[in-house]
């Protein structure tokens, strides 16, 4: 079952039209990245997923029932403004907010014992909120956010203001809490998150859903069908093999001899590559050059823009 739906939402404030027929699907159990440019839209669809506004139009849907006050319990929101009360003492503001989220006062200690424990911060319990780091209060305000274990997680921007050590930490556990069933989605501009956490993604901009899909369906989208060869042999060589059924787009020297980015003909194939050039170099690998997800951002992006110019 989809965790969220969200069908044909439109949403105004006054002459901006912050999204226009927006509809995702977030699959149960999975790592949804929702992406955008800055005021694409993102916040907006995500405020209506926690029912802070409304939509103009259209429906979400939790667990194929209409969202309602009820949800929002089983949702935990990490927002990218952090909001804990500087003044109150840690283990204090923690009890306070997973009291507010319905857990007893002695089930809230017992989970908050054991993530601190986890998280290697179980001596800052008496330390003041306003004394911590930003990377410090980032860990109490993740742990808030999970500790009542909700079926669905927002993450906005989970990984600001940490070490890599402790973004790393964070990384794991959004995995462990996928793997204990929690359905997350992560809105990040980080592109090297998304590749390594996320199954699908939902690209907005401009309020509109420009690409959705699996991770690696959008990236085999984007292939040019490039691929790298390291190689050893004469440049002329390489070209004479390569005749006029593939492009070379490049070749530089490298410690075991040359590396070459050579594109497919139209339809050629690696192997078909592979028997041109063997007779003329010898081969020390290959692989095929996968777009990176910052680069599927970025062409999507413009070329959107280009066309709505």
């Amino acid at each position: 079952m989809n965790t969220i739906e969200a069908k044909h939402i439109f949403k105004h404030y006054a002459k901006h039209q912050a999204l226009q027929d927006v509809s995702i699907t977030v699959p149960a159990q999975s790592v949804f990245g929702l992406l955008g440019p800055n005021g694409a839209g993102k916040t907006c669809l995500i405020r209506i997923i926690n029912q802070i506004t409304a939509p103009d139009s259209g429906q979400v849907l939790f667990n194929g029932e209409p969202l309602a006050p009820h949800h929002v319990e089983q949702i935990g929101y990490l927002p990218e403004e952090r909001g804990l009360y500087k003044s109150m003492k840690v283990g204090e503001q923690c009890m306070y907010l997973a009291q507010l989220k319905g857990l007893s006062k002695a089930d809230a200690k017992a989970r908050l014992m054991d993530w601190f424990k986890r998280f290697e911060i179980h001596t800052w319990w008496d330390k003041k909120i306003e004394d911590l780091s930003k990377g410090m209060a980032q860990k109490v305000q993740f742990i808030t956010t999970v500790l009542h274990e909700p079926k669905l997680l927002i993450l906005d921007e989970p990984f600001s203001g940490f070490d890599p050590i402790n973004a790393e930490l964070i990384r794991l556990e959004m995995l462990r809490l996928k793997e204990q069933g929690s359905t997350i989605i992560l809105s990040t501009h980080d592109m090297g998150s998304v590749e390594s956490l996320c199954d699908n993604i939902a690209l907005i901009n401009r309020s509109q859903v420009i690409l959705d899909g699996s991770v690696q369906d959008i990236k085999n989208k984007y292939k040019t069908n490039i691929y790298e060869l390291v190689f050893q042999g004469a440049a002329m060589d390489l070209g004479i093999g390569l005749w006029a059924h593939f492009e070379l787009i490049q070749n530089t020297p490298h410690a075991n001899g040359h590396v070459a980015h050579i594109r497919l003909g139209e339809g050629k194939q690696l192997n078909d590559l592979l028997a041109a050039l063997l007779p003329h170099i010898s081969i020390q690998s290959v692989r095929e050059l996968i777009p990176t997800m910052d680069e599927v951002f970025i062409s999507a992006v413009t070329q959107f823009n280009a066309n709505n110019e």
